[in-house]
């Protein structure tokens, strides 16, 4: 899909990645909807962009995740691009593993993608076609300890997207998954923590971060290409577990 002119919600656009994308969408021409529960950063951010709009949203909540979709739609009249990008990380053993702060995790990474995909489907299907793109983890094909919580949440949307794909290609509309690698953004600050930090010899085979940039950029990608699965690196597709 050319994104130029077309109507495209970013969620966890506030920061990060999701900040990066909507940028970028925006400097390819896109008009958006900007949605995060930083009322402010998002406003500010919907200044700077031309044609864009900024919806305060928790999307662990249902009737505001379904209120923002309605919104879009009143304002640019149809939605051509969903990305599913709000998320939050948890790092736990199992054995550690809070289940109400799972809880907190699967309803904002799992559930309000979901909403939000539900509530954009049947919009896409009457204009004939759309894109759903739903930001998973690179965490998601590998087996990490104390990752099993976050991982779980990734791995839930990939395998939701993939059905989603198949489902609705009747009806014109691309579902994708994109497995970003680790991102310098702020979201390891923003991570609930029941462990300690990994130690520099668990950390050694890491390679270094990726910028938010080249990330939204992978994003834009998958957009254009409308292939199923968008990865990072090339060399992730081997990580599949």
């Amino acid at each position: 899909m050319n994104i130029k002119d077309k109507i495209v919600i970013v969620t966890g656009a506030s920061s990060g990645i999701g900040f990066a994308t909507a940028k970028l969408l925006s400097k390819n021409g896109a008009k958006l909807a900007l949605v995060a529960r930083s009322k402010e950063k998002i406003e500010k951010l919907a200044k700077e962009l031309k044609n864009s709009i900024a919806l305060q949203t928790d999307m662990t909540k249902e009737d505001q995740v379904k209120e923002m979709v309605e919104k879009t739609k009143d304002h640019f009249g149809r939605i051509d691009v969903l990305v599913n990008n709000a998320g939050r990380g948890y790092d736990a053993s199992i054995e550690k593993t809070d289940p109400e702060k799972y809880r907190e995790i699967f309803n904002l990474n799992v559930i309000g993608t979901l909403v939000a995909m539900q509530e954009v489907i049947p919009i896409m299907r009457k204009q004939g076609e759309g894109i759903i793109v739903n930001i998973s983890s690179g965490t998601a094909l590998m087996y990490l300890p104390g990752m099993s919580a976050y991982s779980s949440t990734k791995r839930s949307i990939s395998t939701m997207s993939l059905i989603a794909r198949e489902e609705l290609k009747k009806d014109k509309i691309i579902v994708s998954v994109v497995y970003p690698y680790i991102t310098a953004t702020d979201f390891e600050k923003n991570t609930l923590k029941e462990i300690e930090e990994y130690s520099e010899e668990e950390a050694g085979g890491l390679r270094p971060p990726d910028s938010a940039e080249y990330v939204a950029e992978k994003i834009l990608e998958v957009i254009k290409s409308g292939e199923a699965e968008q990865y990072a690196h090339d060399w992730m597709k081997n990580l599949r577990q």
